[in-house]
């Protein structure tokens, strides 16, 4: 097994470092904590000129047709600098839904916007009190004419106020897989935006649908495979998601470091006391083999390997890494590391936030075990 990365990536890497160094510096993710935005204009601008926001969309709509081990490296650098953007949302799981489903008239209206950063998708999908799977999906979509209508709620949906359109999961009939995706302005009529401040203090907003509208035009997909198309997404985009939270975990680890070794308590360092020490080799060793994981997962994505198992495993795996180094961190940091001056409480709160996102940890869990025991 070659574990290296090519020079072609490593510059990748070196690329993404300095752009979050520039426009996306710890200062700018404080001043960005609950905003309604919530990212700065400057940063989505050089995203799109340098071609990271078509990372995974087809070169045929205007995109870059990156590996998903690019597309790591990249999930990475924002999980280090916490870096606040749409990417997520837009560029990934709003842009694969279109890509793996959508008509060739989406495609060619929504992909190529998505790629210059003119067009910012989000998709609305959790509910209140409802679960991770279709189940969870309660939101009905009603035919009507030569459309449907839309009505119900939607929680936890990312940077909704920039989103030029909602890909809205709902419900259009009674099996358990009845679910489409629908393209939904968030400007329409019945459409109501309520910003939901969070652990994370990132920026989400409940969604409320009243009776929205929409043509047949919006629906992504074949009729009744919206949920199938979804959950193919999610399981390519939760790989993203476990890098994410390697890079945080590797950051918050540094600053840890950093600190036991500045900070001394009976003339010596802290990193100097076996227990703490312990905490450290002990968190350095899960990083390196989350990390491990991750590009495991990537790999296989990357050369056309099922990833059913790999891919929840990663998130499972790193998320909980990223929050139990981050709870050491803290430990280690003591009362001043839960203060909002210090860096670490930062990486702590959001940690947990990814952690409980984009498939929870019994979502993961369920998904692992029915790979190993079917």
């Amino acid at each position: 097994m070659d574990l290296d990365f090519s020079e072609e990536q490593l510059m990748l890497r070196d690329m993404v470092r300095g752009v979050f160094s520039e426009y996306a510096s710890i200062e700018t993710v404080r001043e960005l904590e609950d905003d309604p935005k919530g990212f700065p204009d400057e940063l989505w601008k050089q995203l799109a000129e340098l071609d990271l926001l078509g990372l995974t969309i087809p070169e045929a709509y205007g995109g870059s047709e990156q590996g998903m081990i690019e597309a790591a490296i990249v999930y990475e650098e924002i999980g280090r600098a916490l870096a606040p953007s749409p990417h997520f949302v837009s560029c990934v799981l709003s842009a694969g839904a279109i890509a793996a489903a959508g008509s060739e008239d989406q495609k060619r209206e929504w992909l190529p916007k998505i790629a210059s950063g003119e067009a910012i998708l989000s998709p609305a999908w959790l509910e209140p009190r409802n679960s991770y799977g279709p189940k969870g999906v309660q939101v009905r979509a009603e035919a009507d004419g030569d459309g449907f209508v839309i009505t119900g709620t939607k929680w936890h949906v990312l940077f909704a106020s920039a989103a030029t359109r909602l890909v809205v999961v709902a419900r259009t009939g009674d099996a358990l897989a009845a679910i489409d995706l629908f393209l939904v302005d968030p400007n329409a009529p019945g459409v109501k935006l309520t910003q939901q401040l969070n652990l994370a203090s990132d920026t989400q907003y409940a969604v409320e649908l009243d009776g929205v509208r929409v043509s047949a035009a919006d629906r992504i997909g074949a009729a009744g495979a919206g949920w199938a198309n979804w959950d193919k997404v999610m399981q390519d985009a939760v790989i993203l998601a476990a890098a994410q939270a390697a890079g945080g975990a590797q950051r918050a680890l540094e600053l840890t470091v950093a600190y036991a070794k500045e900070r001394e308590q009976f003339d010596k360092p802290l990193g100097a006391f076996q227990a703490i020490a312990h905490y450290l080799a002990d968190a350095a060793t899960n990083v390196e083999g989350g990390t491990t994981l991750v590009y495991e997962a990537a790999w296989a994505h990357s050369e056309g390997k099922d990833t059913s198992r790999l891919a929840p495993m990663s998130k499972l795996f790193m998320c909980q890494v990223y929050r139990d180094v981050t709870a050491v961190s803290l430990q280690i940091f003591g009362g001043v590391g839960f203060t909002i001056e210090y860096d670490a409480q930062l990486y702590f709160r959001r940690a947990k936030q990814l952690q409980l996102s984009w498939w929870d940890t019994s979502q993961l869990e369920e998904r692992i075990a029915a790979s190993v025991l079917d």
